[in-house]
């Protein structure tokens, strides 16, 4: 039985947790693909990781630009697209049979801004190979996908350095 599980909340480490999850899969010789709905524009040492792993086993693919607008505008045409192509390439992926893990690590973002239906979202997963566990990740899970989970672990802040003044530190943050 393949799991969905969603890692939400306001907390630091949704997208830790789901590499977590994905190392540990492949170290049990499953095939992971990971596609990042926002991420895209900086370096993180996640990608080096990635790559010491191997392509055969575990492949990350960064697709937005790093930054998405938010507030009573509408978004940015431009994330809009990456956000299809990113959901268009994951969906090819996970269907393909060829990955027994899916982390769509920021899609409930996409999904919160209205980039992204979740319905149609929701719709896909129940398609999905029966042998393929999905990972979403991100703020804000929406309740239709909450439902359908068979996991959902909320992070919630209780104290973050940021309130410090303290910035992204390399090999914690990125």
């Amino acid at each position: 039985m393949a799991l969905l599980i969603i890692y939400t909340g306001n907390g630091k480490g949704k997208t830790s947790a789901a590499m977590g999850t994905a190392f540990r899969a492949v170290g049990q010789g499953l095939r992971v693909m990971m596609v990042q709905f926002i991420k895209g524009s900086w370096h993180y040492g996640e990608l080096d990781t990635a790559k010491m792993l191997g392509d055969d086993r575990f492949q990350m693919v960064p697709m937005g630009r790093g930054f998405v607008k938010i507030g009573a505008e509408k978004p940015d045409p431009q994330d809009v697209e990456l956000v299809r192509q990113c959901w268009e390439f994951g969906k090819e992926k996970m269907m393909s049979g060829r990955y027994e893990l899916m982390v769509f690590d920021e899609i409930n973002y996409a999904i919160n801004y209205g980039m992204l239906p979740p319905e149609e979202v929701a719709d896909t997963l129940k398609q999905r190979p029966e042998n393929v566990h999905v990972i979403l990740t991100g703020r804000n899970a929406h309740p239709l996908l909450v439902e359908m989970a068979d996991l959902v672990t909320e992070m919630k802040e209780i104290k973050h350095p940021f309130e410090k003044g303290i910035l992204a530190v390399r090999g914690i943050d990125y």
